[in-house]
Order: structure tokens, then C-alpha cells, then sequence
């Protein structure tokens, strides 16, 4: 039988998870590692957050985009410090650029940055012409 892995789906799109629920299959693939680290959690029925480890950034090095259906987040690096010597550099300091593909309808509604991470909420506003409605039923019909 055939397996479809959809890991770098939840990892990288907002509001397909009910797409992707159908197909879904036990996570046996490798998690490839990734700069900045990051979390998309689903806060409710329509609700999304996306949490990303952004360490040494401050809210004026990281921008934010929507433009159609993608999200950009981009991260641009403070200062080098290269006239420090390290004995050892465990902590990233580098430009970053992820991307998130996003379902129709899901739009960012604000961001933070609170120790360390970014905190992306999103959420999917359904059009009233694609919400259920209720028909009610008469006993007769209009003749044409």
C-alpha cells in the first residue's frame, strides 16, 4: 500500500488540516531541521497560531507579509560582532525567510514577539455565502 507523507504540509500550510486529516498516516519520515524552529498550533475551530523561535531578533529585524495565499516572514540579522572572538557559538544568528502557503479565506489577524518567540494568529473568516443556512420548508409552492 501506498503512503503519502504529508509532513512538509502541516509544516508549511495554514488551514488545510482537514485536507490533509484524510490522508494522514503515522509520521515515520525524518524530521529535516530548519531555521528558525517553529510550531503551528491550531487554537479552535478557525484559529491558528504559528510560533517561531526568534532569538537576538528584535520586532524592526523581522518583517511579515501576506499576499495572496502565502505568508513571508522574513528575518534579517543584527550586527556581526566580528571583532569578538568566540570560544563557541551555539546560538544562530543569521537571515531567515520561511514561507507558509495558506488556505483560502485565512488571514492574518496580528503578531508578537514575546521572549524569544514570534506568535502569528491567523484565522479562517468563512463567507456568508459558504456558511450553512437553514432552509425552511412550506407546505405548498409557488405555481410558475
Amino acid at each position: 500500500m501506498t503512503r503519502f507523507d504529508l509532513t512538509p504540509l502541516y509544516r508549511s500550510t495554514i488551514g488545510f488540516d482537514r485536507l490533509a486529516s484524510i490522508f494522514d498516516t503515522p509520521n515515520t519520515a525524518s524530521k529535516s531541521a530548519s531555521f528558525p524552529p517553529y510550531n503551528v498550533q491550531r487554537m479552535g475551530e478557525l484559529d491558528y497560531r504559528i510560533s517561531m523561535a526568534v532569538a537576538g531578533f528584535s520586532e524592526n529585524q523581522i518583517e511579515l507579509e501576506q499576499r495572496g495565499g502565502i505568508l513571508t516572514i522574513i528575518g534579517a540579522a543584527g550586527e556581526n560582532h566580528e571583532n569578538s572572538e568566540y570560544l563557541y557559538r551555539g546560538i544562530a544568528n543569521r537571515d531567515f525567510e520561511r514561507q507558509f502557503q495558506l488556505a483560502d479565506n485565512v488571514k492574518v489577524t496580528g503578531a508578537a514577539l514575546n521572549n524569544g518567540l514570534l506568535h502569528i494568529d491567523l484565522v479562517r473568516e468563512i463567507p456568508e455565502a459558504e456558511k450553512p443556512r437553514k432552509i425552511d420548508i412550506a407546505k405548498t409552492l409557488k405555481a410558475a
